[in-house]
């Protein structure tokens, strides 16, 4: 049934108010969840900043901010990022009455120490990346978040990247076949100051910028059975850092390829995970606003056979990652990313670093 100009005018106050009255009760719903208290520790991270996600989110209540070096914390109480809230120490933290969560944003070397205090006080964490140099230190923490039933969420920035979201559905539903070859690549030009603070971590740009697309790999192929690690440090910079890597992970069926380096100019355009089954590819490019190019043998769902080009909304990192960790709190889903997968990533990472020796 059709309805004229003068008819649909006559119903649109009926149905703007319904809209608003709907939209009323989802507003109703969400304030009647008691926001999740959460604070942080450490502003020495480079994605520190993330507390702002946290602080616009309805959510969470923000109660503290850790920060022992007196330096760092007098570059950061100014930012608008931590202003307004209280600094505590990390057992005044710890005792806050009703806090659920912590964020650990340290320095790389001070994570893990942080985080297993957080665990051990019966918190539950996100724990930025990558988790450490300690492999035994992270599987402790692992271990005790298991037994006393907390999250530990890892901070890899594309886990709910939409185009990360939607590869992950296709692999689900079997669309690209038998995966036998995966590639992703995450590099970037870095200036002498950050040079030198990755050169104090011997992993390099594969434990700096690499752990963030080899979780993207393990997400897809799981541990692998033998990983080989290339290092070279390639710039005319005397630094030591290793600024050009690259990990080859062997599967009974698979190969892949994770490449990071310090030096390639507009890396970010070339950030891309490529992902090869016998029933299709599906290769994202760039990875921080995603387009993917998708190719199939056959229709799948609203995908024809053959080649398309896929467009998502712009991508905001870590807004997905507060939401999901605040409904896995509240207990209305489990975790996307299991202990296993995590303890996979880090083990997989320090081998790509030819770390070995610290597993």
């Amino acid at each position: 049934m059709s309805l004229d100009r003068r008819q649909l005018l006559s119903l649109m106050p009926s149905a703007i108010a319904l809209s608003a009255a709907s939209q009323l009760l989802v507003d109703e719903a969400a304030a009647a969840k008691p926001r999740i208290k959460i604070g942080q520790i450490g502003v020495g991270h480079a994605h520190a900043s993330k507390l702002s996600v946290y602080r616009a989110s309805p959510d969470f209540e923000v109660v503290g901010i850790v920060e022992p070096d007196e330096e760092l914390r007098k570059a950061a109480q100014n930012s608008p990022v931590c202003q307004g809230l209280p600094w505590l120490t990390r057992d005044q933290l710890l005792e806050t009455p009703g806090l659920q969560a912590v964020l650990v944003e340290t320095r790389v070397r001070d994570l893990l120490d942080n985080a297993e205090a957080c665990v051990q006080a019966g918190k539950h964490v996100h724990i930025d990346k990558p988790a450490g140099e300690s492999f035994s230190q992270f599987a402790r923490i692992v271990e005790t978040a298991r037994k006393k039933n907390l999250l530990v969420q890892m901070g890899y920035m594309y886990r709910y990247n939409p185009a990360v979201v939607l590869l992950r559905d296709f692999l689900r539903q079997g669309w690209l076949g038998e995966v036998f070859e995966v590639h992703a690549v995450m590099s970037k030009v870095v200036g002498p100051a950050g040079r030198k603070q990755h050169a104090e971590y011997p992993g390099g740009m594969m434990f700096e910028l690499g752990c963030h697309i080899l979780d993207l790999v393990i997400g897809v192929l799981g541990r692998p059975q033998s990983v080989a690690a290339f290092s070279r440090h390639s710039s005319k910079i005397d630094d030591g850092l290793l600024d050009n890597m690259l990990g080859v992970l062997s599967y009974p069926k698979a190969l892949a390829t994770v490449k990071s380096s310090a030096l390639e100019v507009e890396g970010g355009e070339r950030r891309h995970l490529v992902v090869c089954g016998t029933e299709g590819t599906f290769h994202i490019q760039p990875l921080d606003n995603p387009s993917a190019r998708v190719s199939l043998s056959q229709p799948r769902g609203a995908y024809k056979k053959g080649t398309q080009e896929l467009q998502f909304p712009k991508y905001t990192r870590y807004i997905d990652d507060a939401a999901d960790m605040a409904r896995i709190i509240r207990g209305e889903k489990a975790s996307d990313f299991s202990f296993e997968h995590d303890l996979a990533v880090q083990e997989t990472l320090l081998r790509a670093c030819g770390l070995e020796s610290t597993l």
